[in-house]
């Protein structure tokens, strides 16, 4: 008994002692603290993924009340009040949001997946509550009826069109059930993308093509080999060699190896990806997002989802696509069935005894390209080591526009392996911050991308300077050997910096002007770039041999240009027949399932694909064509009339580095949010675009 109270006496003395200490106080979320980092750049080293839930929903709580404050404004509805107000507002989910996108993008993990998907949904809701607040637009419809009397610039004449027709095509103008739908519509699309993604991502991380037989490795260079082997140790799988789906290791793989049975093997994995049965079938899924989209496209007032997307781009009706793509195809299909003979010939010659095949195809066309052009990619990669290639870039942007890229040590950064660069003018004046992340790595979804993580804008008469990133998945060093990419590689890193020269040049007023630019605009300045890669007045700034630091041959030189339009039939046929996928989906008049096989079936073979040759994308891993880029896939082609017009510009000049032609690019894209961009262009280059150019570049002329 004395033992029973003593017990009570020490637990009521604990409690005591509890009540009366303070309890401690709660980490503050880095997410919603202010930055105090160099430059303002995201305290990546703090943020953690459980700082992201409760951050959205505080960023969104402070929306919704910014939004409220503009929808009940007793005063009259002005340009100011209401559309000026409505694009500053949203400062804090913006910025969370930016994080969140590159996070998920390039250093994903489960639980930043399952974030994603309850924020999308969220995101999606709240979107919807913005476009559909009645209030809210009965003030924008006003501004935009009385627009005479504001005598707005050019820059707020744009943001105000856009803005009234987002609220438009938001369903601002639908009746009570039709917006409840619309509502649905877009939750559950929200949701299907975030699987379509995530499949897609397990699926490519999943494969291994795992040699154990040294004589299976015949015909990869030691590089390859090297970095092979490096793969497996990492996989557990020391002595082994392991090849995998990712960019650096399949294509070299496929370009490379001799042994037609392991190439047929990894090719027919990546070309299967989610098309298998289980949780990770995008058949289903896509199928779905298509019904979905044209219900909600019909709702809207559109015959079909790509004539409510490209109502808002350059090209504005799907026919005006699909006469460009027609255009390009025949003469690159013609090119490609004689490419497939050349290699076919060449099997023949040797006796192969077997009919070209899709994994064949990057094996001859090698082969052919050797004894054609003596060119081997191999003699070339020892001339484009990584840190070489991205210097090359700056000192291009340098030689054009005068601004410098100074690497910095002391921000944070969201992976070890990721570079960041401060950019000024000539004069010292600080641009912008660039993040550049080349490697892939098992949280980095596939491809190559650029976005800000702070955009340009001019709050409160201060100019905000963007911080922008480029994300790869480029070769990695082995060994003591660095990095070396094969060309197209680096005109990929070209391709990035060119879209981060865009949003480091942006000098608008307001941040829904970079979101006004149209999608199939915004492939001109990274295409633009990679037309740069191979001159030879470019390469002698950057083309140095990782090992002797010897610049280029000319020879050498002589040899890519000679071959530059090599293969172009299958680039061109590969390229196109995913665009025509993607706008053959997106054409239907029908919201309902399709078989998802067959409807791709009937596409490809309507418009002619030879069995040699796969469509870039299929469709259970098309995510360009799930995501938001949706009827948007053919915008490569429609840019590539701008770019190589534009390149043109620089080429028809002395010097290719003319500082007056620069000048006026620089202001195009400066300037792209705020104007119509076919206006912007007519006035760099005095005329509308012209196709010429495009083809001459390709070999198709």
């Amino acid at each position: 008994m004395r033992m029973t109270l003593f017990l009570v006496a020490i637990v009521a003395l604990a409690a005591s002692v509890i009540a009366s200490t303070p309890a401690p106080a709660p980490t503050p979320n880095p997410l919603l603290a202010e930055w105090t980092t160099p430059f303002g750049v995201p305290p990546f080293d703090q943020i953690k993924p459980v700082h992201f839930m409760p951050a959205f929903d505080e960023a969104i709580r402070q929306h919704d009340r910014e939004i409220e404050a503009i929808a009940a404004n007793p005063k009259p509805a002005t340009f100011d009040n209401t559309v000026a107000a409505l694009d500053d507002s949203g400062e804090l989910l913006t910025r969370i949001g930016n994080v969140f996108g590159l996070l998920a993008g390039a250093e994903t993990s489960e639980k930043l997946q399952a974030v994603e998907a309850k924020v999308r949904p969220m995101l999606s809701s709240h979107n919807d509550d913005i476009y559909l607040n009645e209030a809210l637009f009965k003030r924008v419809v006003t501004v935009y009826n009385d627009r005479a009397t504001f005598h707005l610039d050019p820059e707020q004449a744009t943001l105000l069109r856009t803005t009234y027709r987002r609220f438009v095509r938001g369903g601002a103008n639908l009746a009570p059930a039709q917006k409840t739908r619309l509502r649905a519509i877009n939750g559950e699309l929200s949701s299907l993308i975030v699987k379509f993604s995530d499949n897609l991502l397990k699926e490519t991380n999943a494969y291994k093509l795992v040699v154990d037989t040294k004589a299976d490795l015949a015909g990869l260079s030691e590089g390859q080999i090297a970095t092979a082997a490096e793969a497996a140790t990492s996989a557990g799988l020391a002595g082994k060699w392991v090849f995998t789906l990712k960019a650096p290791s399949i294509w070299p793989f496929l370009q490379s190896s001799s042994n037609r049975e392991l190439r047929k093997q990894i090719l027919t994995a990546y070309t299967m990806r989610c098309d298998k049965g289980g949780e990770t079938d995008n058949r289903p899924v896509f199928a779905k997002i298509a019904a979905l989209r044209v219900e909600k496209a019909q709702l809207l007032g559109y015959r079909t989802w790509a004539n409510f997307i490209l109502d808002e781009y350059m090209a504005k009706t799907p026919e005006n696509v699909y006469k460009l793509l027609g255009q390009l195809w025949r003469p690159s299909l013609a090119k490609a069935k004689q490419e497939a003979a050349d290699m076919q010939a060449l099997i023949d010659a040797e006796h192969g005894g077997f009919k070209l095949e899709p994994w064949d195809w990057r094996y001859y066309s090698e082969k052919v390209k050797k004894a054609r052009y003596d060119l081997d990619e191999e003699a070339i990669k020892p001339y484009l080591p990584i840190d070489e290639v991205r210097q090359g870039a700056f000192a291009l942007a340098g030689k054009l526009y005068g601004i410098t890229f100074t690497e910095l040590t002391n921000v944070p950064v969201y992976n070890p392996e990721v570079k960041v660069y401060e950019v000024k003018e000539k004069d010292g004046k600080h641009v912008g911050i660039l993040y550049m992340d080349s490697h892939p790595r098992p949280g980095k979804r596939g491809g190559a991308w650029c976005s800000n993580i702070r955009d340009q804008w001019i709050k409160n008469g201060q100019f905000v300077t963007p911080i922008v990133y480029n994300v790869h998945n480029l070769a990695r060093p082995t060994g003591d050997t660095p990095a070396l990419l094969t060309p197209e590689e680096a005109e990929t890193i070209f391709h990035e910096f060119g879209h981060a020269l865009h949003s480091l040049f942006s000098s608008c007023r307001f941040r829904g002007s970079g979101g006004s630019i149209a999608e199939d605009f915004v492939e001109l300045p990274s295409q633009f770039m990679e037309n740069w890669v191979f001159e030879p007045e470019v390469l002698k700034l950057y083309a140095r041999h990782y090992k002797t630091g010897e610049v280029m041959p000319e020879a050498l030189v002589a040899k890519i240009r000679k071959a530059g339009t090599f293969n172009q039939g299958f680039a061109m046929t590969e390229y196109l027949a995913a665009s025509l996928l993607d706008m053959d989906w997106h054409t239907m008049t029908e919201p309902k399932l399709q078989d998802t096989d067959a409807f791709e079936k009937a596409s490809l073979d309507k418009w002619g694909l030879i069995p040699e040759i796969f469509s870039r994308y299929r469709t259970t891993y098309f995510l360009h064509s799930a995501d938001e880029y949706s009827a948007g896939y053919y915008s490569y082609t429609w840019s590539a009339v701008l770019d190589s017009d534009a390149f043109q510009a620089f080429k028809e000049k002395p010097d290719i580095f003319d500082q007056a032609r620069a000048k006026a690019f620089r202001e195009l894209l400066s300037r792209s949010g705020g104007e119509d961009p076919a206006v912007l262009f007519r006035r760099f280059r005095g005329r509308d675009p012209q196709v010429d150019a495009l083809l001459e570049k390709r070999g198709l002329k």
